[in-house]
């Protein structure tokens, strides 16, 4: 089973986390092992497969789950928080592949060596121009690998037209990422407030999203995009900086 990561009190790679063990409604605790023995003796029930470990309080106030799990739905149910949302719609996206970008049109014409940089707008850049224009902002961060995957390579040629239309696309290296103890899913965050996380099957295919308003994991998410923002590269600069290794 997937393990998905919640949040840690960690500030310098200690142990102490908790993680969604996602199929079932179990939490798992990841933390320092306890080995004193006048502790040990006054645990009740204890089976033998059983183990403890110890965290700070501050980890289940911060992050243990305050509701019920939330449903799968369909990605279209939150289509209108793309034009409702008050401040900012950000993205972290995590994959190394989608394959919404392999069934784009754009996909066979990026493979073939074609300019996709600079495409006529569609549904999504019109809305993304209507709410910029009221002072919304629209923004993400894409975790990349080193060398780029293919996937990757088509995000990066294809984004000029979405900073276009007035999105702020940044990109972050994913060995940074784990060094930031971001998650490793995609996710919408919509006004710091609701939570929209992917699930995707094994071929790289949206399968619907989780929505929450939870706040241990609004939190969580919040957390993960100020750190992914503040250490991220703007697509220009990223853009040079690959070319130049060309």
């Amino acid at each position: 089973m997937t393990l998905r990561f919640i949040g840690t009190t960690s500030d310098d790679g200690d142990c102490p986390t908790l993680y969604d063990i996602e199929g079932t409604d179990e939490i798992l605790v990841q933390g320092e092992r306890e080995t004193d023995p006048e502790h040990l003796v006054q645990l009740r029930d204890v089976k033998e497969s059983e183990t403890f470990v110890r965290v700070p309080r501050s980890l289940l106030t911060r992050y243990a789950p305050r509701s019920d799990a939330p449903e799968l739905q369909p990605f279209s149910s939150i289509a209108p928080l793309f034009r409702d949302f008050k401040h900012t719609a950000w993205r972290l996206e995590s994959r190394r592949e989608y394959a919404s970008d392999r069934n784009s049109p754009k996909w066979s014409r990026f493979l073939a060596g074609q300019d996709i940089a600079r495409d006529p707008d569609n549904a999504w850049r019109e809305n993304v121009r209507a709410q910029t224009a009221q002072g919304k902002r629209f923004e993400r961060v894409r975790l990349v690998d080193e060398p780029l995957t293919q996937g990757q390579k088509f995000l990066l040629a294809s984004a000029p037209s979405n900073v276009a239309a007035g999105e702020d696309i940044r990109n972050l290296s994913r060995a940074q990422a784990q060094g930031l103890r971001l998650p490793d899913y995609d996710f919408w965050l919509f006004d710091s407030e609701i939570l929209a996380r992917f699930a995707f099957d094994d071929d790289d295919t949206t399968m619907g999203v989780y929505v929450t308003e939870d706040p241990a994991e609004v939190l969580a998410a919040c957390q993960a995009r100020d750190a992914a923002w503040h250490h991220s590269v703007r697509t220009e600069e990223f853009a040079r900086r690959v070319r130049s290794t060309v």
